[in-house]
Formats: C-alpha cells, sequence, structure tokens
C-alpha cells in the first residue's frame, strides 16, 4: 500500500492498515488538518469549503468521511457532487469560500484516491502551505467543534452548468464558428466524469454529433486511465470507423486532454497546448508559460507571435505562480493541461476544447493538417521505479557531476541541455518513481537520450 505526501496533495491507495494508505483514519487526519489551517486563516466567524469529486469506486465512501470530518470542523461543506477538478476549483471562488477539496487521484489506477487541496483563491496549495497543513497533520494539532458548533452541508449540483457558460461567455469561443464546421467528435470519458461533462459541453457549443466511449460514471477505468498513446488505441480505431473529425481524451478528472487526429493517430499530448496557445496569441498577443518537462514548441510559437516564453519548475502551483509573474496569457503543462486564465488559474480540459474547436473550425483544416503546420519534436517519456534504499538527491547529484560541462537547470531535479535536445529527469511528485524527459527532432534521438541518463543512473546504483 502507499501513501504520498505532496505538493499535488495526499494521494494513496484505498485499503491496509492506517499509515499505509489513504485509509479512513488518514483522511480524517488529512482534513482536519487542511481544515485548521483554514480556520487559522480565516477571518470570517463561519468558514465554508467545497467538496467535489471524480467518478472512482471510493469516491462516494471518502467523500462521506471528508464532509463529515469538515462539518465535525465547524466548516459548512458546499458538496457538488461528481465534478470535475477545474469545475470545483471555479466553485471555490463563486461560493466565495475560504478552500475546496477535490476527491480525485487524477491519472492514476482505480485503487488509488486523492485529497487535492485548494485555498480560496480555487487554486492548488503553495509549497509553503502544503508543509503547514503536513506539519499539523503530523502534530495532530486541531479541534473538532462543540455540537453546537458543527457545521452544515449543502448539496449543489449545478456547477456543470455554470462552468460551461463561463466557457461559452469567452470572447475566443466562437460557438457560430463551431456549429458551421459541423464536426462529428468521438469522445472517451474512461468512465468518470468527462463521461458527464464532455457531452454536455459538446452540445451546449454546437456539436450535435457525438460518439461517446465509455462514458458511464462507474469508475471502472476501461484501460489505463492516463491520456497516452498506448493507452488510446480503442478511440483510434473507433475515431477511423466513424469518420469523424477528431476524438478526444480526458483523465478522470478532466484537466489533461488528449487530442486523435481524423485519421486515428495522435495529434500529442505535448501539442494540445501548443495549439491551443498558438491560436490565443494569434488574436492576443502576450506571454506563455510551461513546465520543464514540456516541449521546445511552445516556445518556438510564443517566439513567432512575438511573446516571450518561460519555463517553471514542475507542478500546476509553479506553473500558475509563473504565468502571474510572467503575465502571461496562456500557459499549463505538456501533459495536455491547459490553463487559461481569462477562466481561471488551474487545468482545464474543458476551455481546451472549447478552444481547439474554435481554432481547428476557422482554421478551415483537417486536424492533422493543424498538427503538421507546428515544430517537429519528440519526447520521449521514461521512468524508473524507486526503491527505499535508492538516495534520489545523491543520484541527482552525481548525475549534474558527470554532466558539468553542459548547461544545467537544477530548480526542479535536473536538466541538462545538449546541442540537439535536452534531458530533465526529477523524482515524481505523484508516484515512487523518478522520471526521466528527453527531447529531440525525432523519436529515436529522444530515446538515445533518455537512455544515456537511464544507464548512468544504472551504473551509479
Amino acid at each position: 500500500m502507499t501513501l504520498i505526501k505532496s505538493i499535488s496533495g495526499i494521494r494513496g491507495t484505498i485499503g491496509g492498515r492506517a499509515g499505509d494508505g489513504l485509509s479512513p483514519l488518514d483522511t480524517v487526519r488529512f482534513v482536519g488538518a487542511y481544515a485548521q489551517w483554514v480556520i487559522n486563516r480565516s477571518n470570517t466567524e463561519k468558514v465554508k469549503v467545497v467538496v467535489g469529486r471524480d467518478a472512482r469506486i471510493s469516491g462516494e465512501m471518502v467523500n462521506q468521511i471528508v464532509t463529515g470530518t469538515l462539518m465535525g470542523m465547524g466548516l459548512d461543506v458546499i458538496d457538488i457532487g461528481l465534478a470535475t477538478t477545474p469545475t470545483t476549483e471555479i466553485a471555490v471562488t463563486n461560493e466565495k469560500a475560504q478552500g475546496g477539496i477535490i476527491l480525485t487521484a487524477s491519472h492514476n489506477p482505480k485503487q488509488w484516491n486523492a485529497l487535492k487541496l485548494l485555498n480560496e483563491k480555487g487554486e492548488f496549495l503553495s509549497g509553503a502551505d502544503g508543509t503547514e497543513v503536513l506539519s499539523i497533520a503530523e502534530k495532530e494539532d486541531f479541534v473538532f467543534a462543540d455540537v453546537d458548533d458543527l457545521g452544515k452541508i449543502v448539496e449543489k449540483s449545478t456547477y456543470l452548468d455554470f462552468h460551461i457558460k463561463k466557457i461559452i461567455d469567452l470572447a475566443l469561443v466562437d460557438i457560430q464558428a463551431i456549429k458551421a464546421a459541423n464536426f462529428k467528435i468521438v469522445i472517451d470519458g474512461v468512465n468518470s466524469v468527462g463521461g458527464i461533462a464532455i457531452p454536455a459541453l459538446l452540445k451546449a457549443i454546437g456539436v450535435s454529433d457525438v460518439v461517446e466511449l465509455y462514458c458511464e460514471p462507474n469508475g471502472i477505468f476501461p484501460h489505463n486511465p492516463e491520456p497516452l498513446p498506448e493507452h488510446l488505441t480503442e478511440i483510434s480505431k473507433l475515431v477511423k470507423k466513424e469518420e469523424a473529425h477528431l476524438g478526444f481524451v480526458v483523465d478522470p478528472d478532466v484537466d489533461r486532454l488528449a487530442i486523435v487526429n481524423e485519421d486515428g493517430t495522435m495529434f500529442g499530448e505535448e501539442y494540445t497546448l501548443v495549439a491551443v496557445a498558438d491560436y490565443i496569441l494569434q488574436n492576443k498577443k502576450g506571454n506563455t508559460v510551461s513546465n520543464m518537462s514540456s516541449s521546445r514548441a511552445l516556445r518556438d510559437v510564443t517566439n513567432n507571435h512575438g511573446g516571450n516564453y518561460f519555463a517553471s519548475a514542475v507542478g500546476e502551483v509553479n506553473v500558475v505562480e509563473s504565468m502571474k509573474a510572467n503575465n502571461a496569457v496562456i500557459g499549463g503543462e505538456g501533459n495536455g493541461g491547459i490553463i487559461y486564465p481569462e477562466l481561471h488559474y488551474g487545468r482545464d480540459a474543458l476551455v481546451g476544447i472549447a478552444l481547439f474547436l474554435t481554432h481547428l473550425a476557422k482554421s478551415g483544416r483537417r486536424c492533422s493538417d493543424v498538427r503538421s503546420q507546428y515544430p517537429e519534436y519528440v519526447i520521449a517519456k521514461k521512468k524508473m521505479q524507486l526503491t527505499p534504499e535508492i538516495n534520489v538527491d545523491n543520484i541527482l547529484e552525481s548525475v549534474k557531476r558527470k554532466f558539468k560541462d553542459y548547461e544545467i537547470n537544477d530548480i526542479d531535479g535536473v536538466k541538462i541541455e545538449f546541442d540537439h535536445g535536452w534531458v530533465h529527469l526529477r523524482k515524481s511528485n505523484t508516484e515512487p518513481i523518478i522520471r526521466i524527459y528527453a527531447e529531440s527532432r525525432d523519436a529515436a534521438s529522444a530515446d538515445e537520450l533518455a537512455d544515456k541518463i537511464i544507464n548512468e543512473i544504472k551504473s551509479l546504483l
């Protein structure tokens, strides 16, 4: 069993002894600590927190523990039920709540669940705030409310409609152009909340011909829920069979977006952000941000439009911080995460779909033709499983020394810039692994760079 505490929240497997995973006892402890953190920084008499969840099997059980604990701490709860991560983020600000909790383990398999913690802006906690919550949890320094001061719960199931309305109202979402394109679209909701949210969005923006694949929100993932090419063979075949214009795939909490071309090939998750940024920058000049593990293609497109590109440390909270500091008009992560500040500062596959379809409709091109106009880079994404005896910090220092003659960026792990590409290695925030990303102009060169570093790490072990 596994329990991981990080900048990405509290993740763990369901079942087993307390402390070995995200057990009910662990859930109470971390939610109590978060509630105390919210109370400590709040200047209102009654504190309010929004709770939303994806459709995974353990969601209902975890939701009852979370909402009960919050009420036990004296907080009022707005329970929005099955909801995407970005929908929950938007609900926090609309409710003028002091925080929010999203119950989702994102792309992790069905045995996982997690507490993603939000501040009053509907944004993920900073590293410092997250550390404070963990410290409170470690000391169990929280106090439950007296019986007369228990919180209340209100259920609101309308926030998806609210979210979609805000997307429709965006100036750069052109419903008439989308309707005129008469798109036929295949979607894969991986049997989670995407199966509810994407059909509703597409209907609202004028797409009537939609083929649904795995859109029953029962939490039984039909394939690995991370939207990577090797997991998307079924939708690839279905797009071709249905002669659709394209396909959309999301992860279980709908903050990552993958696109399938009309011929069944992958648009490429790195290029979801690139294409949407290209459309935004055509209409609004400005800067962009992505994390250090994202493709150089965003930098190239940004420079072509006269803007400046900035790289942040990995992690949505770091991307958002850099976007604010550099006045970015669009940003995100190369895993298909779109952050459009005109809507909110959070990865949002729904707004990504609306913006991409507007871009595609106005281009008058096939999906694959839009993809072909961007600089060609290939990223090899590999990982090495960690064992308790491995000292990751020592490995990173050794790699830095080994490649000290090259340009190195160590704000987040180690990134080495080679003449023909780069390699970025870092400890994952969400899994017990080292991620090794390498980018070059073709797959063979990217694999070669990644394998070079992997072999170096193996020699150190």
